[in-house]
Order: structure tokens, then sequence, then C-alpha cells
């Protein structure tokens, strides 16, 4: 009897060449990636917007895959060596080649570089503080939502704490929500650099120099007439670009704590501070803020560098103020959100600790104590609609006006 032929369809006959193509096809290491080797589709284009002395290291922190494509800065650079320069952010983004985007500029820069970059398609890394006021990190965090872009702000505080076991612990005390209410406190005495960056106001104003567009540098905040203590380091001083010592280091320090307190996802309820009444115009000196929560627990900061201390002592969270059984629950408790690098994140999708939201609610401890000193009265926040309760004037410091035609 005679075999019978076996029919071949279209679709197994490619699917066989594809395979015997494959077995014979010498696939180069380069493309493959492994040991020394970076596949292509792990490399990222990025550009550094705001070269300042911090810009480099933010940079960096986008990890070795990242090439530097572009350099963005309103004080004109020049063309020292082969990557394209500008003055304007928008035409870097404008750049299909470029994925990635670190933003070292002045914060107050800070939202609407990050926004306009996700909106293009790139994902982030930010400099500390993540943005000059309460509502610009709002809408940062939705910017990122809508948008599916990976975001991190550069303080990396939280990845140090994650090793800490009694860190660790404490931060699943808190996100059980097995302890309703606690007396807990966390005192965070000094580092704030308040003296350093508390502001002169008797500088006269000078021409503006050739090479900086002091337009494009005053952006979203008022056009006033140019003194180079506006620029550099000292900008710090000025609530039109930051917002003093707290705002330049306060989140390097407290990232790390509403991480392992569990308040990525809310913010004080009141806001209480020892200060001597602020300047319209420059940052000052301040004893300390109280920030309690909902649940009563208080972060307490002290700046040592002014008044009297709080007078007030760290008592954490224990697993001794619950029931054996929820003891139990807790200790088997895994992290649900699990840090991922910035690199790793661009690379695997996965959202990044220090993502938009928390780094929002650690800004948000900065800007509303600064609130606070401002009006020069203690406030009350509601962490939901992000407002002051009955205070208009503290509400116009949490959204604040920016100069047309920029907007949120």
């Amino acid at each position: 009897m005679a075999k019978r032929k076996r029919k071949i369809s279209r679709r197994g006959f490619l699917k066989g060449s594809v395979a015997a193509a494959a077995a014979f096809t010498i696939v180069p290491r380069h493309v493959l990636g492994g040991p020394g080797h970076t596949p292509p589709s792990d490399k990222f284009g990025g550009a550094l917007i705001g070269c300042g002395g911090q810009g480099g290291g933010t940079f960096r922190g986008l990890g070795p895959n990242v090439e530097q494509l572009a350099l963005c800065d309103v004080k004109w650079l020049g063309r020292a060596d082969n990557k394209k320069r500008y003055t304007d952010f928008r035409r870097v983004l404008e750049r299909k080649d470029i994925d990635v985007v670190a933003i070292a500029t002045p914060p107050h820069w800070h939202a609407l570089i990050t926004i306009a970059a996700m909106e293009a398609g790139k994902d982030v890394l930010c400099e500390k503080p993540m943005t000059r006021f309460v509502a610009e990190g709002r809408a940062v965090v939705n910017a990122e939502r809508r948008y599916g872009r990976i975001f991190q702000v550069g303080t990396y505080g939280r990845f140090g704490r994650s090793r800490d076991k009694g860190a660790i612990l404490t931060r699943k005390i808190m996100l059980s929500g097995l302890l309703k209410q606690t007396d807990g406190v966390y005192v965070r005495r000094g580092g704030f650099k308040v003296k350093e960056w508390s502001g002169r106001v008797d500088l006269p104003p000078r021409p503006v120099p050739p090479n900086l567009d002091w337009d494009m540098y005053c952006g979203p905040s008022p056009l006033k007439p140019y003194v180079p203590t506006r620029t550099g380091g000292t900008h710090r001083w000025y609530w039109d670009y930051e917002g003093g010592g707290l705002a330049d280091m306060g989140q390097h320090h407290l990232d790390a704590y509403t991480w392992q307190f569990g308040k990525d996802g809310t913010s004080p309820v009141e806001v209480e501070v020892s200060a001597p009444p602020a300047h319209p115009e420059v940052s000052g000196m301040w004893a300390w803020s109280k920030l309690k929560y909902a649940d009563g627990f208080t972060l307490v900061l002290e700046s040592g560098e002014w008044g009297e201390a709080s007078g007030m002592r760290s008592k954490r969270p224990a697993l001794g103020d619950l029931s054996e059984a929820d003891q139990e629950k807790i200790e088997a408790m895994p992290d649900p959100e699990p840090l991922v690098s910035f690199p790793d994140a661009i690379r695997t999708r996965k959202k990044a600790g220090g993502h938009a939201e928390a780094a929002h609610r650690t800004a948000c401890l900065l800007h509303l104590t600064n609130v606070a000193i401002r009006v020069g009265r203690k406030i009350q926040f509601d962490p939901v609609k992000e407002e002051v309760i009955g205070d208009e004037e503290a509400n116009r410091l949490v959204n604040q006006p920016m100069r047309a035609p920029w907007h949120l």
C-alpha cells in the first residue's frame, strides 16, 4: 500500500524554515547580552536637563546603560563636545532617541519638566525636592499614572532603610492596619542646613549675564530683577525657587521614614512649628516642626540651629502594642511593595522605589512645614483633598499661581 503524502501547510512550512534558519544562524553576543555585553533592548538614550553642580551625579543615577545624548541648561553651555546642547527643555523632549531624562534644575521647574517629559514618553529621574509646592506633586502623580512612565526622586534613602530589620518590622506594623491608634513618635534632629540657606534681601540687582536666559530661568515663578544669588546654590534662599535648607535636605532624610512608618500614601493632618515671623521673599530660621498623622503617629523635625528643642522623644511602634495573634500575622507579612531601583525599573517596567506618590508624600512634609512657618500658625490639613482646612492664606501656598504661559 502506497504511503499517503503528508500535506504541509504554509504556516507549517514557514515555521520549519524559521527554525532551520535559527539553527544555522550565529547571533552575535552583543545582541544576546550576557557578561560584559548589554543587548540593544537594554540600552537607552538619555538627556540631562539642568547642568549645574549636581547634574552629573543625577544623570549617573539613570544607570550604566544610559548614553548621554543631550544636555540642556538656561545658561548657554557652548559646544565643547559632540553632545547636542539646548537652552529650552522642550526641544530635548521632541527627540525620539531620548528615552530617559534626568532633571537637576532648581525645584520650581521640577514639576513642569517632569510632566512634559512623561507626556512625551520619557521616564524621569528627578532631583530632590520633588516639587516647590503641594499641588505640583499631585499633578506629577497624576501624570505618572496617565502616561504609564517610570518616575523616581533621586534620594535613595529608603533603599538603605530597607536592609534594617528594625525598620522593616516597624513598616510591617504600620502597614498591617492592626494598630488603629499609636502614640508613636520619631524625632529627626539636625541635618537641614537651616542657617546656611537662610536668605539675604539686601543685595542689589545686577545686569543679566549675556549667556543666561533669565526669563526661562524664572519660568513659572515671578519674573524678578536679576540678583546673582537667585541662581547657583543660593537659589535655595528664595521662596520663588525652593524653600530653604529644609527643602534642600529634607527629602534626603525623610524619604526613608515615610517608607519605614508606612506613610507613602498619606500626609499629616496637623502641622505645628516654632519659628520667628517669616520674610515674604526668603527663607529663615526655625526651631522645630511637629507633623501629626490621623493615626496619632507624629514626626518631629528639629533644626538644632535656632531656638528651643521640641522636648519630644522618639517612641517607635512595637509588636508589644499588639496581641500575640496579631504579632504572628505581622511577622509573616511580605512587603506589599518591594523596592525597585530606577535602572531596573526602566528595564522591567516595574514601578520604581520612591515613585511619584511616595515622593510626593515625603515632599509634603517639607511644604507643609514651610506653609506653617510662612503663615505663622498651626495648620490642619486634609490629606485626601490636599488642602488646608479653613485657611485661605495657607491654601494659596499649597496651590500657588504660575507665571503665564506656564501652568499645571
